[in-house]
């Protein structure tokens, strides 16, 4: 939050910006599936995508927290950040999946 160390305003436009960042990618990943129509490979390699669903909610949540304690809704989007930290490879899986063998001669 640079100068304004756990100030409630910075916290909360920064969790607007971590929203609205999380809204595009979800966004991006409807049209990519739209766009790949009802066989996607990425709808099935998504699944649930309980990450994608769930970090949008935690920073909804961090906004409105953050008028009140600045440090817990820091204390989220931290936690947000390292469940995207471990790899998720559901689409490096589904892609080799779908691959043909090369043929062999």
């Amino acid at each position: 939050m640079g100068e304004n160390h756990l100030a409630p305003l910075p916290s909360a436009l920064y969790g607007l910006v971590l929203l609205m960042a999380a809204i595009a990618y979800w966004i991006l990943q409807q049209l990519i599936i739209a766009a790949e129509g009802p066989a996607s490979v990425l709808k099935k390699a998504v699944g649930s995508d309980w990450k994608g669903k769930l970090s949008p909610l935690l920073y909804a949540c961090a906004i409105v927290v953050s008028l009140r304690s600045p440090s817990i809704a820091q204390a989220i989007y931290v936690l947000v950040a390292l469940l995207w930290l471990v790899p998720d490879r559901r689409i490096e899986h589904a892609l080799k999946q779908t691959e043909t063998p090369q043929n062999e001669t």
